[in-house]
């Protein structure tokens, strides 16, 4: 067995498995609370400074501020998982989220302020240290020898869904108390993490950085980072640069439904923020849902193709709401969870078990990238978009699904007729 490839000896992997689930669950309520109240804070607020910066647009400064958040997102993943391989997964989670839990208190004191310029740099600032799933993710494929991969990855998914279902709730309900208390909730809500990190997620190296000691001083910090990131993998495998691709189109797609779906149903349903919150939460039980059946289903002999025909899933499903009416509209944004639920159970552990050579935390790390690139990508172009009808942004989501389903039933041919690889008996 490689070195790159050696699972760490972990005492009580179900219970580490467990604290890794409710560490992510709790990050992510954080992370999902803004979305569903940003529309009616810019669209359906009061005529300001704040909603009219600059004699701007609401629905152009809501892209904005949506694209903040995922900017510094991507920013962060490109060196949060190559630094985890390198200084361990504890010590840079501890790091990252004490910095998020400041930057969370920043953002509601801007929001108190009326501040729109200082509430777009916090949305940023908070992005950088936020971006924890690549190394939540790491940190479940370095333990493949002692937990199923497929499975430990079906239950950090229905977390992170669970979190995405209690955060717009809280959001959402917590709204009309202060546009500020939902910013000051997700700060709080780092407080447990903390707790749980200290007290129950092992402090170590992966094998791969064993014997390579950091190198010291501020200058060999920065060439850690510009070695490491994880931009550098599509120059060191063209499938993972396929890869790459592929996902981004497929993102843009899942991104055009949770960025906008809050716009979509206010336009088209008339719902307040409490009501997005709860459709958003049954949408994240579906997926939740979804999640724990896929942890119970044997392992797919051809996971790329069963990605690709649940992407094609996901762009019926979106391309639907160009035409559907509100109340079935509504129906097909809670049912959207499925296809996209099992496409993360699939895919992730795919690509953990194909470039385990890479770091996991840098392939992981790839992951999370391409998802906020695209996040960016499509809050800036469904910004512009939703001047026209959200409808608009729906179609353009599903166009992308369907060219990330084709690509993926090309890759998956390939990797089919790729040489099976020689197994090291050492």
């Amino acid at each position: 067995m490689s070195p790159a490839s050696a699972a760490p000896a972990i005492r009580h992997p179900r219970w580490v498995l467990l604290a890794i689930c409710a560490l992510s669950l709790m990050s992510t309520v954080g992370m999902a609370l803004p979305y569903p109240i940003l529309a009616p804070i810019f669209v359906g607020g009061p005529v300001d400074d704040f909603t009219h910066f600059a004699g701007l647009d609401p629905r152009l400064l809501m892209g904005l501020a949506l694209a903040a958040n995922p900017l510094g997102i991507l920013i962060g993943n490109l060196f949060i998982g190559p630094l985890s391989d390198r200084h361990g997964r504890r010590r840079v989670l501890a790091v990252t989220i004490t910095a998020t839990l400041l930057s969370y208190g920043l953002t509601a004191f801007a929001l108190g302020q009326r501040w729109y310029l200082l509430f777009v740099l916090a949305r940023f600032i908070t992005g950088l240290t936020e971006g924890n799933v690549a190394v939540a993710r790491a940190l479940l494929a370095d333990m493949h020898e002692q937990i199923d991969r497929t499975q430990a990855f079906a239950w950090l998914n229905a977390c992170l869904y669970m979190g995405w279902l209690l955060g717009p709730l809280v959001g959402g309900l917590t709204l009309p108390l202060g546009e500020s208390v939902p910013f000051l909730l997700a700060g709080l809500a780092m407080l447990p993490c903390l707790l749980v990190l200290t007290l129950w997620v092992p402090d170590w190296r992966p094998a791969s950085a064993a014997g390579s000691a950091p190198q010291p001083g501020f200058s060999g910090f920065w060439r850690q980072l510009r070695e490491q990131q994880v931009l550098g993998l599509l120059r060191a495998d063209p499938v993972l640069a396929a890869l790459f691709a592929l996902q981004l189109m497929y993102c843009l797609g899942v991104n055009a439904l949770y960025e906008f779906a809050p716009l979509w149903m206010l336009e088209n349903m008339g719902l307040g923020s409490a009501g997005i919150a709860w459709v958003t939460a049954a949408q994240c039980a579906a997926m939740t849902t979804a999640s724990v059946v896929a942890g119970r289903l044997p392992a797919s002999r051809r996971p790329l193709r069963r990605a690709a025909l649940l992407a094609l899933c996901a762009a019926l499903g979106l391309s639907s709401l160009v035409l559907l009416p509100g109340p079935l509209g509504l129906a097909a944004i809670v049912g959207l969870g499925l296809p996209l639920a099992l496409y993360n159970a699939v895919l992730p552990a795919w690509m953990s078990e194909r470039f385990a050579g890479h770091g996991q935390g840098r392939v992981m790390g790839l992951l999370s990238t391409v998802f906020c690139l695209s996040n960016v990508l499509m809050a800036l172009i469904g910004g512009g978009l939703a001047l026209l009808s959200t409808r608009w942004i729906m179609g353009l989501g599903g166009v992308c699904c369907v060219a990330a389903s084709l690509l993926l039933l090309r890759l998956a041919r390939r990797e089919a007729a790729r040489p099976e690889p020689v197994q090291d008996t050492m």
